[in-house]
């Protein structure tokens, strides 16, 4: 047993050594990328198991923009912002019968109708993410295994008449889990409720606007997309997709930064910080294997392949008409909200768009994501934006 024990302690630490040797020489083969324009971004969160990134980048987002705005750094509260729209969303769901999807997931919107409606705390005026639980990051495996089901219950009753006092046990089962919104707290020495917080912020809620580009709906009208966690049914400006990169680069040149959504589960959005709209079949002769052999690796063995070429890796250059394809054929799909803040190129001098992530400081960039623009303009759902950031001739065709 004691023979034993030693063996495994020393094949952890040879395991342990490799793994570290690995990460680092990672590392050192991590593109290197030099920044063209980067606009302030507060520091880097970590959602953990929460499916809160819609929470995550939009109050980053808006972080940027009271820094734009006032200079003043905030840490603005997640978790107050779940309590209050996991409710909206129960009595949606409810009302439709269970027809309205209720998950863990939501929308740029969802932030800004909360802070209307509710206004907002700092992060130190709720109990941390995963304390209560007694963990250290959240963890919403627990606590919607049993908020999802009570919801469900009461949407799914066969009775002919439901009382609101459903309403109260849900309230309970979210402070239980997240921790109760403050009806009054106290910041730098002066006291605020949530709402007087909100407008003491220096930004103006109405400036935000969501952007997106496909052709199943008029150019230059709005229309909710339609997407499950969109349960809002939140209008989005629809253009085409050169004019949608336009706004993009417009406003990170003047300063501003973008809340971002779309497609991460193509294999060119790597776990270590790049985003890349793989030519699948260019790559495979970039990366020394005939067709013959391509077709015979295993998904892992091709992903393998494609990430050691890197920025090298050859990209597709999307079209209007592939962005509606892959969004109709479920290829683009709902997947993650981030905080687009900078530019930067690569040694090859391409672009990519510098994003900030909430998975923590994760990857050869420790928290920070490269994403090619071919990426982006494939890829993106929607993207929220300061309405002032979009150029004068693209706002006039809007009506903003």
């Amino acid at each position: 047993m004691k023979k034993l024990l030693i063996a495994c302690l020393l094949a952890g630490l040879t395991t342990g050594a490799y793994a570290q040797d690995k990460k680092e020489s990672d590392e050192k083969k991590a593109p290197v990328f030099t920044t063209v324009k980067e606009n302030k971004i507060t520091s880097i969160k970590d959602q953990n198991r929460s499916g809160t990134c819609w929470a995550y980048s939009t109050l980053s987002f808006l972080e940027s923009e009271i820094l734009k705005a006032t200079g003043k750094t905030y840490n603005l509260c997640e978790m107050f912002i779940a309590n209050k729209d996991y409710m909206d969303r129960a009595i949606v769901t409810v009302r439709m019968h269970g027809d309205s999807q209720f998950s863990q997931g939501g929308s740029f919107s969802d932030v800004v109708t909360i802070m209307k409606k509710h206004g907002i705390c700092p992060e130190e005026a709720m109990p941390a993410p995963g304390t209560l639980t007694g963990d250290s990051l959240a963890v919403f495996d627990e606590f919607f295994g049993v908020m999802e089901p009570y919801v469900y219950s009461i949407a799914k009753s066969k009775a002919k008449k439901i009382s609101q006092q459903w309403r109260k046990g849900l309230q309970g089962i979210l402070d239980a889990y997240l921790g109760e919104c403050p009806e009054k707290f106290v910041y730098e020495g002066k006291e605020y409720t949530p709402k007087s917080f909100a407008e003491s912020l220096g930004i103006n809620l109405d400036d935000y606007v969501s952007i997106t580009s496909f052709t199943h709906h008029p150019f230059y009208t709005q229309f909710a997309i339609e997407v499950q966690d969109n349960w809002r049914w939140a209008p989005s400006y629809n253009v085409p997709m050169d004019e949608m990169m336009a706004i993009i680069d417009n406003a990170i040149n003047e300063g501003y930064t973008i809340a971002w959504g779309g497609d991460v589960t193509e294999d060119g959005f790597t776990r270590q910080g790049l985003g890349i709209a793989y030519d699948v079949k260019k790559a495979r002769s970039m990366a020394g294997t005939d067709a013959d052999k391509w077709f015979k690796l295993s998904a892992t063995e091709k992903r393998g392949k494609l990430d050691s070429l890197g920025v090298d890796a050859p990209e597709i250059v999307p079209t209007q008409e592939m962005r509606q394809e892959a969004f109709d054929n479920w290829e683009t799909t709902d997947d993650h909200g981030m905080h687009l803040y900078g530019i930067a190129k690569d040694k090859n001098g391409n672009q990519y768009y510098m994003v900030k992530n909430s998975w923590g400081e994760y990857g050869n960039y420790k928290g920070i994501w490269y994403m090619s623009k071919n990426y982006v303009a494939y890829k993106t759902m929607n993207f929220m934006v300061n309405k002032n950031a979009i150029p004068k001739d693209i706002r006039k065709k809007l009506g903003i």
